[in-house]
């Protein structure tokens, strides 16, 4: 391995730009799978059979098949329909509306978590559905599902390498471009990954201060785990 072509290709602008579109894409898609999968965590809690039987449908579909498969089919069937989107556009809806099926799962356990009397105590304080949803419901929900999210994120960021087939100028696409030019693919695709071990470790980081962030006034004091043993799945907090 070269070690000057690996700093150049970490420190040139064409990965530093793959990754900045990696980035955008995951962010973006995991917002709207957030979007789409919190509505229809809502639409199953809904006492109609038209709601439910949409929500198990559009789960049913996009639980069923690859991310591969919708990726490569709205890029390529949606302009026989006259409907024409750019390359990144394709990616984010399909990378979105496949993280909506799973982020609906999340959030619908979250929500069960939440025992029904205390939405029954926030309706009897004479709060709306509404106000019980947003002030009771989804600040407990939250905990609940954080560390899930957290791992969906993680999983986004390396979903987000499939887009390269409908040719998104992401880092793994500019990487294999580069490597081709000169065939050195073990310095191109490491200075890729060591990008790549970068965005996730910030993710993880993001994660473990959200967590911290949502319980500040929590009774008992938890140790904090550290970067290596959330990296390894080790050191479950304890009580002091």
């Amino acid at each position: 391995m070269s070690l000057h072509l690996l700093l150049d290709y970490l420190g040139s602008a064409e990965f530093a730009r793959g990754a900045a579109v990696t980035l955008v894409l995951t962010l973006l898609s995991l917002f709207f799978g957030m979007v789409i999968g919190l509505a229809l965590a809502l639409l199953q809690a809904i006492p109609s059979r038209v709601a439910r039987t949409f929500s198990f449908a559009y789960l049913w579909l996009f639980r069923g098949t690859p991310v591969l498969f919708q990726i490569i089919f709205i890029y390529n069937v949606l302009p026989s329909f006259g409907i024409r989107f750019s390359a990144f556009v394709c990616a984010v809806l399909a990378l979105s509306l496949n993280e909506g099926a799973f982020m609906c799962e999340i959030f619908r356990s979250g929500l069960h978590s939440v025992k029904r009397g205390q939405r029954t105590a926030g309706l009897a304080l004479g709060m709306t559905g509404t106000k019980v949803l947003l002030h009771i419901v989804l600040p407990q929900a939250l905990r609940v599902v954080l560390p899930p999210i957290g791992n969906q994120m993680i999983g986004m960021l390396k979903l987000s390498a499939l887009v390269s087939v409908i040719a998104v100028q992401e880092l793994l696409l500019i990487a294999n471009q580069t490597a081709s030019a000169n065939f050195r693919y073990l310095e191109a695709l490491t200075a890729a990954g060591i990008y790549y071990l970068a965005l996730t470790t910030l993710f993880m980081l993001f994660q473990g201060w959200l967590e911290r962030s949502l319980d500040p006034k929590r009774k008992t004091r938890m140790r904090r785990i550290s970067l290596t043993e959330r990296l390894l799945g080790v050191g479950q907090p304890v009580v002091r």
